[in-house]
């Protein structure tokens, strides 16, 4: 094979799969919250924002959050895992910020967020969530289908 052979073939691979095995259940999840976030918030923020507009407006934010990384998973490739692992470590301190904020505040937050006491609203999937993933996008560095 020469160098231009071998350069073609380099350019040829399939995308890096990221919705493979756990990946899938990870893309299940994360749609789920996608769901339950963005309803949640946008039912709020329409009817009663007045009422505590920086926890709606941080659900709002997190909805967002699930739905760009549900997208990166799907979409596959090295540069949609490498966003994926930015953004859930985003994720992830936002969750602990907010978390420890309306532990050590509680009146900062009227009404809880998805990050509010570490998610315990959502069963602590909003913790569990982005480290699962961190874990998953390591793993699957280079795996192709």
């Amino acid at each position: 094979m020469t160098s231009g052979e071998a350069e073609v073939a380099v350019t040829q691979e399939k995308p890096t799969r990221l919705i493979s095995g756990p990946g899938m259940l990870l893309v299940w999840l994360y749609g789920v919250m996608v769901v339950g976030a963005v309803s949640r918030s946008a039912y709020q923020i329409a009817t009663e924002f007045d009422r505590a507009p920086l926890a709606y407006s941080l659900s709002a934010v997190a909805g967002l959050v699930y739905g760009f990384i549900t997208y990166t998973l799907v979409r596959g490739g090295e540069k949609a895992r490498r966003a994926a692992l930015v953004c859930c470590a985003a994720e992830l301190a936002g969750v602990l910020i907010v978390g420890t904020w309306t532990l050590v505040e509680p009146s900062a937050f009227p009404d809880a967020t998805v990050w509010s006491d570490y998610g315990m609203g959502y069963l602590f999937i909003p913790v569990l969530l982005p480290l699962s993933a961190m874990y998953w996008l390591r793993k699957a560095r280079g795996v192709r289908q």
